[in-house]
């Protein structure tokens, strides 16, 4: 990552963390506490300095939140890099998804951040270049190639979010579970009149108590599915 230039003089002397210290905290207090927690007074606490100090890294909040985005998934990016090669281009697309999958969900943040801002998150476009590689072996158009990452980015995202988001308060002051907070829902859509609500009735059994993973892989090989039939594979 090339240093970025001085932002409040060229006379100041430079902080003595650097910006792979500055991101490694700043993902830490994303980890803990999500991006409310990510203050410069706080960063700066934990890294032994002034909040002054960050400003020698990163203009404002948003370049800092792209730039931690951009060094987790440069973690991302490495394991994808290590997987092993697969005869099938659409093996590897899924193999790929799967591993950015289980980061979103390990870091729920994540997610709001991947590529938002390509001009500072090189890992990120690296990685969605990686995503598109395979379906230059599949017979298709330069519009299906894109409409095909950008079907599989946004199930892997998507599902990711939805498996990460916290129950509604109420229900998290209870200490209900989550099976408990699906079976109340299920319970009410039971009641439900059939005639008006026939599709709800008919999966209402699945709903409740559904694996999200299992529900997230399921959307990954609808997609990768038709993928395959548009390309002839």
């Amino acid at each position: 990552m090339a240093r970025p230039q001085t932002r409040t003089g060229e006379g100041r002397r430079r902080a003595s963390h650097s910006m792979e210290s500055v991101l490694a905290e700043a993902a830490a207090l994303l980890d803990e506490a999500g991006p409310s927690a990510l203050t410069f007074r706080a960063l700066a606490g934990r890294l032994g300095g002034g909040a002054a100090s960050i400003y020698w890294y990163v203009a404002n909040k948003d370049e800092l939140l792209d730039r931690t985005t951009d060094y987790v998934i440069g973690d991302v990016l490495a394991a994808i890099e290590k997987l092993p090669p697969a005869g099938d281009p659409i093996d590897e697309l899924r193999a790929m998804a799967l591993t950015l999958f289980d980061a979103i969900v390990e870091r729920s943040w994540l997610a709001a951040y991947f590529m938002r801002n390509s001009d500072v998150q090189g890992n990120a476009l690296r990685l969605y270049e990686k995503l598109g590689q395979p379906t230059l072996r599949l017979d298709l158009t330069a519009r299906q190639r894109f409409h095909a990452v950008s079907a599989v980015v946004g199930v892997v995202v998507g599902s990711a979010i939805d498996l990460g988001r916290e129950l509604p308060e109420g229900f998290l002051d209870s200490g209900v579970k989550r099976d408990d907070f699906l079976g109340h829902y299920a319970g009410a859509w039971r009641e439900l009149d059939p005639e008006e609500f026939p599709f709800v009735h008919e999966i209402v059994d699945e709903f409740d108590g559904h694996d999200d993973v299992e529900q997230f892989r399921a959307a990954l090989e609808l997609t990768l599915t038709g993928l395959r039939r548009q390309a002839g594979a």
